[in-house]
């Protein structure tokens, strides 16, 4: 009888995919998930400052990013950033080609543009003629660093995840390199330049929103109602199918990542000439990683993305506006207050997607006690 039960032995629950869960509820676990990553964060901060009014920590949040029309204009620019990055990945991760070479792209496309604004400004040349130049260095910069490992995944079968992430860190090798050639004092730190900066369209962040606007409808529309969205998919789901139904499955995976690296490019010229006029190895300031979080929980969808980048960029303005505010000089309290709200939002999104289902396992536990009791006592 006990090896009975144990053949029958099961765990205490199953996590089932879910069906059907009505919006209302799933917006309700989201919400449980983002307060549960606030109260999180005024714990921490009671924990480590004076401030133990959790309603006034979160005043510093919200104005860290509302509180002056810069901090609010900042925010809107970091959220089209984040955007831009994300529209970048979704093609790619569509495609089933794990993309973790963001950075890597988005330093190519600043490095190129900071390249042409260092040198061609020296020589004297206009600043009119240094943009027209590094718009489409910058962007094909973005789309060659994309394009290399595309090509071996398509003709070789590489495992893209770890070639797109080599090439981040020969991305920042290539920056130190550069910095090492500019800069004459030797600190690896290049003094912001004044030739070749992108124009500002009425302040220095609407022309950031405008771009991510723009490529946004594109990405949308791209993937939406074009040939190439559904030839995307279709690698993605399933590669046979697509060869049997006349699809050239290369063509489509460096097609497509070329798009991504290309937009990252723009990204990177945007950091070059048009935000930080300088660049640094860490220029890319974690937007390649950042953008996988927000385009996964978006489920790959544009215009969710809107929101999940809206609100990472809130949470990471509003928590370095209250650690300034309490006068925390640990960065390490706002990382971890950040990781504990996002493991908050991602596990709010487990539990839309999936539910936990309780076995028998238990009864079944206690009836075998109770044949085991009996045998004994025979």
């Amino acid at each position: 009888m006990t090896r009975e039960f144990n053949k029958k032995r099961e765990p205490l629950f199953h996590i089932v995919r879910r069906t059907g869960m009505p919006w209302w509820e799933a917006l309700l676990i989201r919400l449980g998930g983002i307060l549960l990553g606030f109260i999180v964060i005024c714990i921490l901060f009671q924990a480590t400052t004076v401030e133990k009014n959790p309603f006034a920590i979160i005043g510093q949040i919200f104005n860290g990013c509302f509180g002056t029309s810069r901090r609010t204009w900042l925010l809107f620019r970091d959220t089209a950033l984040l955007l831009l990055v994300s529209l970048a990945l979704v093609p790619s991760f569509k495609m089933k080609f794990w993309n973790l070479g963001g950075n890597g792209q988005i330093l190519m496309g600043a490095l190129v543009s900071v390249m042409f604004m260092y040198y061609l400004g020296k020589a004297g040349v206009p600043n009119w003629a240094i943009i027209l130049i590094e718009i489409p260095c910058s962007i094909l910069a973005g789309a060659i660093w994309a394009a290399i490992p595309a090509i071996f995944k398509a003709f070789f079968n590489t495992n893209e995840s770890l070639f797109t992430l080599m090439m981040n860190y020969i991305a920042e090798g290539l920056v130190a390199v550069f910095l090492n050639s500019a800069v004459a004092n030797g600190s690896g730190t290049m003094d912001v330049l004044s030739t070749g900066t992108l124009v500002n369209i009425g302040n220095p962040y609407l022309l950031t929103i405008l771009i991510a606007i723009v490529i946004f409808a594109l990405v949308t529309v791209y993937l939406r109602f074009t040939k190439h969205g559904y030839e995307l998919e279709v690698v993605g789901e399933s590669p046979n199918t697509a060869r049997y139904i006349g699809i050239n499955n290369k063509k489509v995976i460096i097609r497509t990542i070329i798009l991504s690296g290309a937009i990252c490019g723009v990204v990177g010229l945007l950091l070059g000439a048009g935000i930080n006029y300088s660049i640094a190895a860490n220029s890319h300031d974690g937007l390649g990683f950042t953008a996988i979080m927000a385009a996964w929980l978006a489920h790959l969808n544009p215009g969710a993305m809107v929101g999940t980048s809206f609100l990472i960029s809130f949470l990471d303005n509003g928590v370095a506006q209250a650690q300034t505010a309490y006068g925390v000089t640990n960065d390490s309290v706002s990382q971890i207050a950040l990781g504990f709200v996002y493991f908050a939002i991602l596990a709010a999104e487990f539990f839309v997607t999936y539910r936990v289902v309780f076995s028998d396992a238990l009864h079944l536990k206690k009836k075998k006690a109770v044949v085991e009791a009996k045998g004994d006592e025979k």
